[in-house]
């Protein structure tokens, strides 16, 4: 069979650095070819180079694509941007790994799937949403028509990349260039748009090149997989070759790159916790339909009668798919969302007092999902980590300041040694895994007792976030910090958890000990949650 998608000699460079090495591979009908590597190995940009999606780039060699029936196959890479134009959406599809950069904030995600119908099927308005609508519905989108309405900052994470999916899709492709397409999606979602995409194969034969460091991914979906490491192509064959006897040093890295457990397994301290809720609740306010919404508001209840409790030195992971409430719970416990109920901080609660929140404030700190975001690209390292000290410790001396940030940095594993000038460079110029460093030392700063993790390594790579699991572990450890872990990575709760609570639809359905909850679920969500991510 001849391929659809022929790769030759592909080499890209900036500024007169070559990134990618002159990488072949093939792509056939109805194929599903995974690369994988770590960030910076090439795979995205070997990816955007077809398209010709990379700016200011030299991109050399060869990319022949099959253009059907009786056609000759066309050299991508040198096609004139008209014609690229043409095959861009309809021929080659791509799902980008941000949703939230990808989408246009402007506009509802129905009008953006929408769009993508009317200029590529050619169906009028009032089909083109309709259809949309549709789309968004296989994509496994809870109430698709409600969703449709939104604009991409009212969804969570895994909602906008299946709006995402859906516009790829949208135009029936018969190659579609997935860029981490499950990144931000939960496990169970993962099968279900991973099988949503075997399905379209199986009924379109359209073929699929996954750009992905999710190794479990790859060895449930893909049936070829080609290994990249510093724009080298180092490995390639089966899937089940690979896996079974990986014949480079790299791939067996990746391979061995599963979370560890390595927690203090002491029983729950008779102290008192450092966090307790008893009947949390928070809302939203949301608009009616109809003429009811000219003159009132309705509720949209996130988090529903919620308990727990954290103890000192414990970590209490939370564990549900998008849209369950547990990024909702989060910002409760940090204070920056109303909520209605009981939720003690080592014996405060937040109130309207802004004085009084702040000495909470010191005992709780927060590292998000993306450090890249939550950084500031105009601060340096030094005003970054020290930032909290200006705050909760005015008085402090400027040497005294650099002492502390200094040895915050430190205890991350971040040294002037490795890099030269640390204090005054910038967050671009630091890896996914060191910026999430950054994040962690500007919480430590400030001698904090709780930790909310909100999904902390999901946007790293596998060996990256096992270095900063590690860390964080070896951390509780020391600082007999207690933490509240929100992700929808079950290695990572069984990794770092003492007590899990599992949330849907705002509600804790299963709430115990790591082993109880993981190892013994009652409820049939949580089984799923298991199975999916085994």
């Amino acid at each position: 069979m001849k391929p659809l998608l022929e790769v030759r000699g592909l080499s890209v460079a900036f500024g007169g650095k070559e990134v990618v090495h002159g990488i072949d591979f093939t792509v056939a009908p109805g194929e599903k070819l995974a690369l994988v590597g770590e960030s910076g190995s090439g795979k995205t940009v070997s990816a955007l180079a077809l398209l010709g999606l990379v700016q200011n780039a030299v991109v050399t060699g060869s990319a022949m694509f099959a253009a059907g029936e009786g056609k000759p196959p066309r050299d991508l890479l040198t096609l004139p941007e008209r014609d690229l134009l043409a095959i861009r959406g309809r021929e080659i599809a791509m799902i980008f790994q941000e949703p939230m950069t990808a989408l246009n904030p402007l506009y509802t995600v129905g009008d953006q799937v929408a769009e993508v119908l009317q200029l590529k099927e050619g169906l009028s308005a009032k089909e083109a949403w309709n259809a949309a609508i549709e789309a968004l519905r296989a994509t496994g989108l809870p109430e698709p028509e409600r969703r449709a309405l939104a604009y991409p900052h009212q969804l969570s994470g895994g909602q906008r990349q299946r709006a995402m999916i859906a516009m790829a899709l949208s135009g029936r492709p018969r190659l579609l260039l997935a860029d981490e397409p499950t990144t931000a999606l939960d496990v169970t979602l993962r099968t279900q748009i991973l099988d949503l995409l075997s399905n379209i194969q199986q009924h379109n034969g359209m073929a699929m090149l996954l750009i992905t460091h999710d190794l479990n991914l790859v060895r449930k979906f893909a049936d070829r997989v080609a290994v990249m490491e510093n724009g080298y192509l180092v490995e390639h064959g089966p899937v089940a070759g690979i896996f079974a006897n990986p014949q480079h040093p790299y791939t067996r890295k990746l391979i061995d790159s599963r979370p560890v457990r390595d927690v203090v397994e002491e029983p729950v301290p008779t102290e008192a916790p450092v966090m307790q809720a008893r009947g949390l609740q928070v809302s939203y306010p949301i608009h009616r339909p109809g003429i009811k919404g000219w003159f009132s508001k309705g509720e949209f209840i996130a988090v529903k009668d919620a308990a727990f409790s954290i103890a000192p030195g414990r970590t209490l992971g939370v564990v549900g798919e998008s849209g369950s409430g547990k990024s909702t719970l989060a910002l409760a416990a940090l204070g920056l969302m109303p909520h209605r109920g009981e939720l003690d901080v080592v014996g405060s609660r937040w109130g309207p007092d802004a004085s009084r929140n702040k000495a909470i404030r010191r005992v709780v700190q927060v590292v998000f999902q993306d450090p890249f975001s939550s950084l500031s690209p105009r601060m340096t390292v030094e005003e970054i980590v020290g930032e909290g000290l200006l705050v909760h410790e005015p008085g402090l001396a400027p040497a005294g300041r650099r002492e502390r940030v200094i040895q915050a940095l430190h205890d991350v594993g971040l040294s002037e040694r490795q890099f030269p000038g640390l204090l005054q460079r910038y967050p671009h110029e630091f890896s996914g895994g060191q910026r999430q460093r950054l994040a962690i030392a500007r919480a430590l700063i400030v001698n904090p007792r709780l930790l909310i993790l909100d999904e902390p390594t999901s946007a790293l790579d596998v060996t990256i976030q096992k270095q900063v699991l590690k860390l964080l572990q070896r951390l509780q450890r020391e600082k007999g910090l207690s933490f509240l872990l929100i992700t929808h990575d079950v290695d990572v709760i069984r990794a770092m958890a003492h007590d899990v609570v599992v949330m849907k639809d705002g509600d804790i359905l299963e709430a115990g000990t790591v082993q109880q909850v993981l190892d013994e679920p009652q409820q049939e969500y949580t089984r799923t949650l298991v199975a999916a991510a085994s």
